[in-house]
């Protein structure tokens, strides 16, 4: 990658080695110490990722990532759909705590992808109809996911163009292996 993107890829490289981190241990392995709310109660939230996620119980970033509290400014939606508030949630995030990566983190299993191919109503539809803009016919869960989050990292990146050295990927959590792909 660019130089540019020198504090976003060592954010990066953060996440991947959380992730591993993650998948070999019994426990949770952020630091959610009494010292460290203090901390960042005291010296406020230095996070060094954007992760926007789907709402699925299963789906904890901090986890996946070994985060403690203050390391990720995290945005959870059913789907990982991104519209005006998770927008401006991001672009807080990038312009006042200095965030220069974001992830959108999509999941196998993901039931807002799954919705999406059948027929909704109510709130849900606003939801399911951003995803099915993205993923079209595909029947492929895992294909629907990442096509998913491959829409929501373009929304992203088309809004947030005057950032040069903001870095904006897509990644798949996979719900039975805690495996991260990042693409």
């Amino acid at each position: 990658m660019k130089e540019k993107y020198t504090v976003a890829m060592s954010a990066l490289q953060r996440l991947k080695e959380g992730n591993l981190i993650y998948i070999k241990s019994a426990q949770a392995i952020g630091d959610t110490s009494q010292q460290k709310r203090h901390d960042t109660w005291a010296n406020g939230q230095k996070p060094y990722a954007v992760i926007v996620s789907c709402s699925d119980s299963r789906v904890i970033p901090e986890a996946i990532f070994s985060a403690g509290i203050g390391d990720l400014f995290v945005i959870r939606v059913a789907g990982n759909v991104v519209g005006n508030y998770e927008l401006g949630s991001i672009e807080y995030a990038v312009e006042h705590l200095g965030c220069r990566l974001v992830v959108v983190l999509g999941h196998t299993g993901c039931g807002a992808v799954s919705a999406a191919l059948g027929e909704n109503c109510g709130y849900v539809k606003h939801i399911t109809d951003e995803i099915k803009r993205a993923i079209g016919v595909e029947p492929d869960g895992v294909k629907a996911s990442v096509l998913n989050v491959k829409q929501s990292v373009a929304k992203i990146k088309e809004s947030l163009l005057s950032k040069d050295d903001l870095l904006v990927i897509g990644a798949l959590y996979h719900t039975d292996s805690g495996t991260v792909d990042f693409f």
